[in-house]
């Protein structure tokens, strides 16, 4: 009869409790994420004859695209020139669109990483998002130039656009786990993604003001009524509360659940990706 050996050679872990969303086992590998951001950011400009200012000309030149089609023709109130409004809209909505492409295709993408080595798959999707707050905060800069450039006074509430700024990526980070977990059994995702950002941009007031009698859709619209928080700071006006408070409120809720499901289906990734 064989001898069993005194230290068990294979340990079995149970189910791990969905109650905790692997914060602990996040935490063990947070070095990762910071390896793997770093890394997007790198391959995001190699090889770039410009490399970094790709981060603002994105934003920018849409900005002078819709100031030279819609700026005679769009009422964007006294608070703002037309210029400073949709650069405004479009700082927050280029940040949270681009995460969410990148980090909806992130697992599919980095496959030969997920097959090899077991590690949180969440590190990925979210390590997508944290490369694009670098873009976003050399794409502030330009907004701060025009402020500056247009006279409008320093608002004391710039200080908390850092704040706002997580409250997006947080929206960002939830919209991209759910789609990147999709993407892995769905390969339809991919292709549908692009359309439903487009779709997104013209319900969420980039272009124009959302009109009064519409107003109601931006309480289920979290980005647009951040995009309205964005530019309440930079005009220096009170910043709308419901709107926001309902954003924050569909904010925490598609996080949550976005990371319910992606635990709940990251342990077949590696044999449907």
């Amino acid at each position: 009869m064989p001898v069993l050996p005194e230290n068990p050679i294979v340990v079995l872990d149970p189910d791990r409790p969905m109650t905790t969303f692997g914060v602990r086992e996040f935490w063990q590998y947070r070095e990762l994420l910071y390896i793997l951001a770093a890394r997007d950011i790198k391959v995001r400009y190699k090889q770039t004859i410009i490399g970094a200012a790709w981060a603002i000309i994105q934003p920018l030149f849409a900005m002078l695209v819709f100031t030279f089609f819609f700026g005679s023709y769009v009422s964007a109130g006294d608070a703002l020139p037309y210029s400073v409004f949709a650069y405004t809209g479009l700082l927050p909505w280029v940040f949270f669109s681009n995460a969410v492409a990148n980090s909806g295709n992130s697992l599919v993408g980095n496959s030969g990483l997920i097959t090899k080595v077991y590690f949180p798959r969440i590190i990925i999707p979210l390590a997508s998002v944290f490369s694009g707050l670098a873009d976003f905060a050399v794409a502030f800069v330009i907004l701060l130039f025009l402020i500056v450039y247009y006279g409008i006074a320093l608002s004391p509430g710039l200080i908390l656009m850092p704040v706002l700024a997580l409250m997006t990526a947080a929206l960002a980070i939830g919209v991209g786990m759910w789609a990147a977990a999709l993407n892995v059994k769905y390969r339809d995702v991919r292709h549908a993604l692009p359309f439903i950002i487009q779709i997104l941009m013209f319900a969420s007031g980039i272009i124009a003001p959302i009109p009064e009698k519409y107003r109601f859709l931006i309480y289920l619209n979290p980005i647009a009524a951040q995009i309205e928080a964005y530019r309440a700071m930079v005009a220096g006006m009170p910043i709308a509360l419901p709107p926001l408070l309902s954003s924050l409120i569909l904010t925490t809720a598609i996080l949550l659940y976005s990371i319910y499901s992606f635990r709940k289906a990251e342990d077949d990734f590696a044999d449907l990706i």
